[in-house]
C-alpha cells in the first residue's frame, strides 16, 4: 500500500491544540522531533519496555491496549491530533503496561521525552504545555473509564457514534468492540438494531 506523505495536521497544531505556545517555543519542539511513517499494524511502543519517545499522531489511527486473560483490551485510540506515550514511562521511567501499535499508514511525530523534560527546565511555556497535556491525558482517562462502569454497552456505543463516529469507518469492529467494553457480537447485535431503525 502507497502511504500519502501529506499530513493531515502538523505539529504545531497539536501542540497548540493542548495549550497555546508562542513560536519560539514550537520552534524549538519542532526542531528536535523526526517525522517518521508507520505502516498499519506496527507497534510503536511495546508493553514491558521502558519507552521514553512522545508521538504525536498527524496522520493515521493508533490504539493502545493491554493483553490479559487471553485477550486484548483496546482502552485508548487517538487519531490526527493525538499524543501516544506510554505515561509510565513518561512521569516514572519505568516499563509500560500498554502496547500502542497503528491502525493505518500513519505519519508521527517523534520526540525523545527525556529531551521534552529538559525543555520543560529551560521554557516556561513548554512546562506549563507539558502540565497542561498531563491534566487532559487524566481527564480523558476518567472520561472513558466512568462510563465503563455505569453505562450499558448500547449506551457506551451510542456515545462512540455522538463523539467519534469517524471510527467506525477507520477501525475494525473488534477493536470497537473491546474500545467500548463488549464483544464483537454485543456490537453486531446492537449495531443491527440501530440499522432496522
Amino acid at each position: 500500500m502507497i502511504i500519502s506523505y501529506l499530513c493531515k495536521v502538523e505539529l504545531h497544531d497539536i501542540l497548540t491544540g493542548i495549550y497555546p505556545l508562542p513560536k519560539e517555543s514550537i520552534d524549538k519542539i519542532e526542531s528536535l522531533a523526526d517525522k517518521i511513517y508507520v505502516d498499519r499494524n506496527k507497534e510503536i511502543i511495546s508493553a514491558d519496555r521502558v519507552c521514553h519517545d512522545v508521538f504525536f499522531v498527524a496522520k493515521g489511527i493508533v490504539r493502545a491496549f493491554y493483553y490479559g486473560k487471553g485477550r486484548e483490551i483496546t482502552f485508548w485510540i487517538g487519531a490526527e491530533g493525538s499524543v501516544a506515550v506510554s505515561m509510565q514511562s513518561y512521569i516514572n521511567g519505568r516499563a509500560g503496561y500498554e502496547t500502542i501499535e497503528t491502525l493505518e499508514d500513519c505519519i508521527l511525530f517523534r520526540l525523545d521525552g527525556s529531551v521534552l523534560q529538559s525543555l520543560y527546565t529551560t521554557d516556561i511555556h513548554i512546562a506549563n504545555w507539558g502540565r497542561k497535556f498531563a491534566e487532559k491525558e487524566i481527564l480523558k482517562t476518567e472520561k472513558n473509564l466512568i462510563p465503563q462502569l455505569f453505562t450499558t454497552g448500547k449506551e457506551r456505543y451510542e456515545n462512540l457514534l455522538k463523539e467519534q463516529p469517524e471510527l467506525l469507518n477507520r477501525i475494525s469492529l473488534e477493536n470497537i468492540a473491546s474500545y467500548i467494553g463488549i464483544t464483537p457480537v454485543s456490537l453486531s447485535r446492537i449495531r443491527s438494531e440501530y440499522a432496522k431503525g
